[in-house]
């Protein structure tokens, strides 16, 4: 974890007005009082370069071969983190997890290398209830591979975290939500 890297990522989220205030309602159903539009930062030059850094550096310590996660939030976080991965001389795989599977030619939910037995990361850019992290965790594990962290960059606090590390994942996110509902840096080690 590089903290001074998380704060320029919770910065630049305030900068690109990625982050905010109203009556919204999210993929899960329920409703929120703020929004994060992670997709400002994960596509911006340095926003996608910090956070395919802190992936990386994670991914490392954890010997993964492999990073992927629901469409369309982590999709701008494997296509950084893989090319980082690559010019760094320790790549890793890339995937991605369609919302079904296609209609057409192999009819793939799963997009890109899942090898049997990989060790894999799972990506999104936010987490709320965790559905749709739960759903990729599933199709990797029921393609053989190992799921050994779920990494967000915005952990909204509202249960995913929990239903995530209750089935035995480990959980991290790069910012998470207070209680009172302002948006900090997550300082806690993976």
């Amino acid at each position: 974890m590089n903290l001074e890297r998380r704060e320029r990522i919770l910065n630049l989220s305030i900068e690109l007005g990625a982050i905010r205030y109203g009556d919204f309602t999210l993929s899960s159903g329920e409703k929120s009082n703020y929004y994060f539009d992670g997709r400002l930062v994960t596509l911006h030059p340095e926003g996608s370069f910090l956070i395919a850094n802190e992936i990386h550096e994670i991914a490392l310590r954890l010997s993964a071969s492999a990073i992927g996660g629901p469409t369309l939030g982590a999709d701008p976080m494997v296509g950084a983190t893989v090319l980082l991965s690559y010019q760094q001389g320790h790549p890793l795989a890339g995937f991605i997890v369609r919302n079904a599977p296609k209609d057409h030619g192999m009819g793939n939910q799963l997009e890109g290398i899942v090898k049997y037995g990989a060790k894999i990361i799972i990506v999104d850019d936010t987490c709320s209830t965790g559905g749709s992290l739960i759903r990729s965790v599933d199709l990797v594990e029921n393609a053989g591979a190992n799921v050994v962290q779920v990494i967000t960059v915005l952990d909204r606090n509202q249960g995913g975290k929990e239903k995530l590390e209750k089935r035995g994942y480990n959980f991290t996110s790069l910012l998470l939500t207070t209680g009172n509902g302002s948006i900090e840096v997550n300082t806690n080690e993976t």
